[in-house]
């Protein structure tokens, strides 16, 4: 082979190389899915690529090491999974599972009401999400709503208020108040059991931020202590 061809050959493996590498590079940096799925309840891990509070949609592949835990709840389904190790594949309802273990169970949740607009996707500051809005009546099923915090806008009300109504009045003495700090000004998700305050079961509350509002019910069976979030998510309708 003379030394021209040799160069030439040379060359074309370094494209098919590059290309290979491009190609590569451009799968593991794919962007997430477009619809979210299911939110990471909690994650124990170095290596996954995901967060407490992310959500996550159909396809998405998370790879945990031996030891790693993930706890999945799923928004339709109300699947909720704790998993250790392996190759998780998100679905549509529930996770496929490779060289790992996982624990399923069925929690009450708002099912196939719970859809999100990208910006409540992003409170968390996930990928944005394009999804379609959808009004509901949410029920919570925990006496203590974790609420998913939009973000604010400069000057706004950074007062959480949350208060019981009785045939569409509101009770001032049956009210919880939470001033959000600077953590939460890209939005975030607030707990109320950090505010000691629990919510009756079977009552009708309304949430207030700023000029946001959601009416939301406490199920007549609605459970203390620690609960999925994915029971006791709580958001405003976009606006």
């Amino acid at each position: 082979m003379t030394n021209k061809a040799l160069f030439a050959a040379a060359g074309a493996a370094v494209v098919v190389l590059s290309s290979q590498l491009l190609s590569s590079e451009a799968f593991a940096k794919a962007p997430a899915p477009l619809v979210p799925i299911a939110l990471v309840e909690d994650v124990k891990s170095t290596s996954a690529d995901v967060e407490f509070m992310d959500y996550v949609g159909t396809g998405q592949v998370i790879k945990l090491a031996p030891r790693d835990v993930l706890v999945l709840s799923y928004l339709k389904s109300c699947e909720h999974e704790t998993i250790t190790g392996g190759t998780v594949r998100v679905g549509a309802d529930k996770s496929e599972v490779e060289g790992g273990k996982i624990a399923r169970s069925k929690v009450p949740c708002n099912g196939g009401n719970m859809k999100l607009s990208a910006q409540q996707a992003n409170a968390s500051g996930a990928s944005s999400f394009r999804l379609q809005n959808a009004s509901f009546d949410p029920t919570i099923y925990g006496v203590t709503p974790v609420v998913q915090i939009p973000k604010l806008r400069a000057g706004e009300s950074r007062s959480l208020v949350i208060e019981r109504q009785v045939n569409g009045q509101a009770r001032p003495n049956e009210r919880t108040t939470v001033e959000l700090d600077d953590t939460f000004a890209n939005g975030g998700f607030y707990d109320l059991a950090k505010s000691n305050a629990k919510l009756k079961r079977g009552a009708i509350y309304t949430a207030t931020l700023g000029s946001r509002k959601v009416v939301f019910k406490v199920d007549g069976k609605a459970k203390t202590g620690k609960t999925p979030v994915v029971s006791r998510l709580l958001r405003f309708p976009p606006g």
